[in-house]
Order: structure tokens, then sequence, then C-alpha cells
């Protein structure tokens, strides 16, 4: 094995006993943030519309997030950000299915046909955006057309 290749391999093997490491221990709110993939002060925010979403604190108020805060703060960017509800339409959306039920997977999402296009939906039939029906798709592009040719006229 060349030392360069060594090197990587090494690496890595650090970087995945970080991450078991991390798993393992109480995290603070930047370290569980960079984990999640958002910013500390979302963490806080959702703190505050998630009820059940509530870290363990030092004697200084320094947030320490446990695994299984980790587990759920997956589940809500998942719910927000993946599967397109609101902060109202997943907390409602948590009430009716079970904190407990969603983080075993539970309760997938549907495709529904509609005359203007396909719209994926839950089983509490709130709409997710995945693919414009496609009136709005033309108003977008005559919308889109009328801009290039303003801009055109413009000269810049």
């Amino acid at each position: 094995m060349t030392q360069a290749r060594a090197k990587s391999v090494n690496k890595r093997r650090k970087a995945s006993a970080a991450t078991a490491a991390t798993q393992e221990r109480s995290l603070k709110i930047g370290e569980a943030a960079r984990a999640i993939g958002v910013e500390a002060y979302v963490l806080r925010f959702w703190e505050t519309q998630f009820p059940f979403l509530r870290p363990r604190h030092s004697r200084s108020r320094h947030r320490f997030y446990e695994p299984e805060d980790l587990k759920t703060l997956k589940l809500i960017k998942r719910l927000l950000h993946s599967e397109g509800f609101t902060i109202a339409g997943a907390k409602k959306h948590i009430r009716e299915i079970g904190l407990d039920r969603l983080m075993r997977g539970a309760a997938p999402a549907r495709s529904v046909a509609l005359d203007e296009g396909t719209v994926t939906t839950r089983d509490d039939d709130t709409a997710i955006r995945d693919v414009p029906p496609l009136p709005l798709q033309r108003t977008l592009a005559e919308i889109r057309n009328d801009l290039m040719s303003l801009h055109k006229l413009l000269g810049n």
C-alpha cells in the first residue's frame, strides 16, 4: 500500500470513529446542528415549536442533545425539508400518527393523479409540492418569457 493510500485509509477510520463517538455521547447545539445539517438557531426555533423536543441543559444553560434527540431532530428535518410539511402540518402529523410510530418510519406519502398533474399527498390529505400543476408551469413559462423580452428591450 502506498503512503498516500495509507493516509487516506487512516483518515476514513478516524472519521468513522468520530462519527461513532458522536452517536454515543451528548452533543452541544453546534455539534448537533452540524450532524443534522442545519444551523444552531434552527434547533432553538424547533424547540419553541415542538414541545416534545427538550434537550438536557447544563448548569450553565448549554444544551446537550442525546442520541434519541438527534433521531427526533432528523425526523423533524425530514418532515419539514424533504416531505414539505409546514411547522403546523408537521405538528398535526406527529400528533395524529405519534412520535414513536413516525420514528419507526410509519405513514409514507401516497400519489394521487389529478387533472392538472400529479400531486403527492399524505394520509391527512395535505399536499406536497412535488410537481406543479400544468397551468402553473405554463404561467411561469409565460412570465419568464415576458421578463426575458423586457430584459432585451432594456439592453442589459
